[in-house]
């Protein structure tokens, strides 16, 4: 967060892989070694290039998950994607030592700046990762606004950074985290299985007076349905930005 990235023409960079780490049985985080990175804001994301010796290229594109900091290394979180060549590829090939291609950062909208007013994160699936990012970065700056987020996942083996999302619930003052499992819950939930609806909103989101910074990302069908519970409950719409992957059902 020290220093961010300058508008300007956006070029291809080779990045090393430093360190690779299994956040899920089928989600990996890639640590990579980028030269002359110039900084990236939390929420923005990069384009992934790959090139097979015969010259056959495919690119993807996929969120930041670590905040930056000068020196520090740009993580992305992958989730594997079924029949998908380069989410396959970068979970279950690459490996530390290795190379790949980035482009970036890339976005100016869908970030988090450290403004003063609450913030409430609503994370679809593997939609957390540039949450997670703008979480991380509000830890390094000891911020004061208060987060709150909800994550709706299948299962508890299916939720992204468990661990370190429960630490920064008891280190980081005035950080709320609440799960909604669609398909199995742990033992002992007190709730069923159950899609994200209004009553969760209402009760684990900030009431709209507050007038919350709002960030919703996930599939397309979960970004478009949470964020008509969120205007439905009186949320301003001009302060939810959301981002999607997948198509439109």
């Amino acid at each position: 967060m020290a220093r961010t990235a300058l508008p300007g023409r956006l070029t291809w960079r080779a990045a090393t892989v430093a360190e690779a780490r299994w956040e899920t049985p089928s989600a990996r985080t890639l640590v990579l070694d980028v030269p002359q990175w110039p900084g990236h804001l939390p929420g923005q994301h990069v384009d992934v290039r790959l090139t097979a010796p015969d010259g056959y290229s495919a690119q993807r594109s996929y969120s930041i998950a670590s905040a930056w900091r000068d020196g520090a290394k740009v993580e992305l979180t992958v989730q594997r994607v079924e029949d998908g060549e380069v989410s396959s590829y970068l979970t279950d090939v690459l490996e530390p030592g290795q190379q790949l291609e980035l482009r970036g950062p890339v976005g100016g909208w869908f970030v988090w700046r450290a403004a003063p007013p609450p913030v409430l994160l609503v994370a679809g699936g593997s939609g957390l990762v540039p949450l997670m990012a703008m979480i991380r970065a509000r830890g390094d700056l000891r911020g004061r606004q208060p987060f709150r987020l909800v994550h709706s996942v299948r299962t508890p083996q299916d939720a992204l950074y468990g661990a370190e999302l429960a630490r920064r619930v008891r280190d980081d003052p005035g950080l709320d985290v609440h799960h909604v499992y669609t398909r199995k819950t742990p033992d002992g939930w007190p709730d069923p299985p159950a899609r994200l609806g209004v009553a969760t909103l209402n009760t684990h989101g900030w009431p709209p007076d507050f007038a919350p910074d709002v960030f919703v990302c996930g599939p397309t069908a979960f970004v478009e349905a949470s964020a008509d519970i969120l205007v439905a409950l009186g949320h301003d719409p001009k302060k939810i930005r959301t981002e999607r992957f997948g198509g439109t059902p």
